[in-house]
């Protein structure tokens, strides 16, 4: 006569089942079916790599615009219909707008599972065959794009450092700021001196269009005199 108690029949089953099932967790307790919750789970994860391809993608195709990268472009291939020297980021624009679809599918198995009656209703079928399967092969493609994106990106050193030269003198502030004060210069009376001086120095080059003449301001200013010295290290980006 076996001593097993009917509630460890019950687990052994479960366990069984599982194991059969092909399946390495299960579920403490459910109904019917797992509780929707679950979906709006896996989707939220889903939708997690089209948030990352999205940012990625936008950001190549705002470093494309500065002509600093782009993305892979075939020999005869088209960038614009209309104006015939454009190379726009096509793959880049598909996946921004594919990664848009899967995130707006997040909200669909959240409305899914805070609208079943009890264990469970059959409104949550039809809503869960079209928002589950669009998930997963919009996640694929995505991927698939990215990947061709990323194996094939040309990136272009020269005119990075191009725009590095162009904001090297504005970005070298911060260190010259701090040398003064090492040198004994009040931060403050510091602070805004460099401050009117980069005013000046970003006239010259947004209403004018000449070049970032920052350095040769503050070389130019007696009041950096005792850090002189220091101006050439900053003319170098690399």
């Amino acid at each position: 006569v076996s001593t097993q108690s009917t509630g460890d029949k019950v687990e052994d089953l479960d366990k069984l089942v599982t194991e059969k099932a092909g399946f390495t967790s299960k579920f403490t307790i459910t109904g019917q079916t797992y509780t929707r919750k679950m979906d709006s789970i896996i989707i939220n994860a889903v939708a997690g790599i089209g948030s990352t391809i999205n940012k990625f993608c936008t950001d190549l195709r705002l470093l494309a615009s500065l002509k600093e990268l782009e993305e892979p472009f075939a020999k005869n291939q088209i960038g614009s219909s209309a104006m015939p020297y454009k190379r726009n980021p096509m793959r880049s624009e598909r996946c921004c707008s594919l990664a848009r679809h899967l995130i707006s599918l997040t909200a669909s198995p959240v409305h899914t599972h805070a609208n079943q009656w009890f264990e469970r209703t059959l409104d949550d079928s039809a809503n869960r065959r079209i928002v589950i399967a669009e998930a997963f092969l919009t996640a694929d493609i995505l991927l698939n794009t990215a990947q061709n994106i990323m194996q094939g990106m040309v990136v272009y050193p020269k005119v990075i450092e191009k725009h590095i030269l162009e904001e090297l003198p504005f970005m070298a502030t911060e260190n010259l700021l701090m040398s003064m004060v090492k040198a004994g210069a009040d931060r403050q009376e510091c602070h805004e001196k460099l401050r009117v001086l980069s005013v000046e120095a970003g006239k010259q080059v947004k209403e004018l269009g000449k070049s970032n003449d920052m350095l040769q301001r503050i070389s130019a200013d007696e009041y950096f005199a005792p850090i002189s010295s220091t101006f050439v290290g900053y003319r170098e980006p690399f």
